[in-house]
């Protein structure tokens, strides 16, 4: 790990830009709420935001929060869809999901339902920046199949990273993923970060791999 990360008075202004940036983030998803909720409401009645485990700095589990891109009973559709053989296991073609809702296919592939994360950057879950968090079934199969997998949790997962700003995201290699990780993590300072931030506003929003 990089000695940036060890400077304290530089993980003290990395946690006040986290804030600063977590609440600003959360008034716009405030406005967002305002237009997204009837519409989705709409087509699919259910929760407008769902929490899934995740797994965090230290490998400590945490909620991560998502406005809800799928049908309220999402659960009952993969039982039926493995039943049919048409989804092997926990992993299955994205493009092909039925579960997914057309307004889901929308905010997925803007990011929109990654908002509610502000709220957990705010609560210090994750950071602005930083490896995207999984969950802790593929950290268990991931750290056994891929070299230094579990060095990704020293730092607390991001919003946006270095993978995602060059396209590693979604129904992507996670083997890539995880190089990048481990060069946002071996080269950190402040300025990487705002390089990706700035990145991810040019060309971080729009995933053409997520549905």
């Amino acid at each position: 790990m990089p000695l940036d990360f060890f400077d304290y008075n530089k993980l003290v202004m990395k946690r006040i830009i986290d804030i600063v940036g977590a609440l600003v983030g959360l008034a716009i998803t405030g406005v967002v709420t305002i237009f997204l909720a009837p519409i989705l409401k709409l087509e699919s009645p259910g929760p407008l935001v769902f929490k899934q485990k995740r797994v965090g700095k230290n490998g400590r589990y945490f909620y991560i929060y998502k406005f809800r891109s799928m049908y309220k009973d999402a659960e009952e559709r993969k039982a039926a869809l493995m039943e049919k053989n048409e989804m092997k296991g926990l992993m299955f073609k994205m493009t092909d999901d039925p579960r997914v809702t057309k307004v889901g296919k929308f905010i997925r592939a803007t990011s929109i339902d990654e908002l509610p994360q502000f709220w957990n950057i705010l609560k210090g879950d994750m950071s602005l920046v930083g490896p995207r968090p999984e969950r802790p079934f593929f950290v268990e199969k991931f750290k056994e199949e891929i070299p230094r997998y579990m060095v990704k949790h020293q730092v607390r997962p991001g919003l946006t990273g270095w993978a995602q700003v060059n396209g590693y995201r979604g129904d992507t290699s996670i083997v890539k993923r995880i190089e990048h990780d481990l060069y946002y993590i071996e080269n950190w300072t402040l300025g990487f970060d705002f390089k990706i931030l700035f990145l991810t506003v040019f060309k971080g929003f729009i995933n053409k791999n997520a549905y």
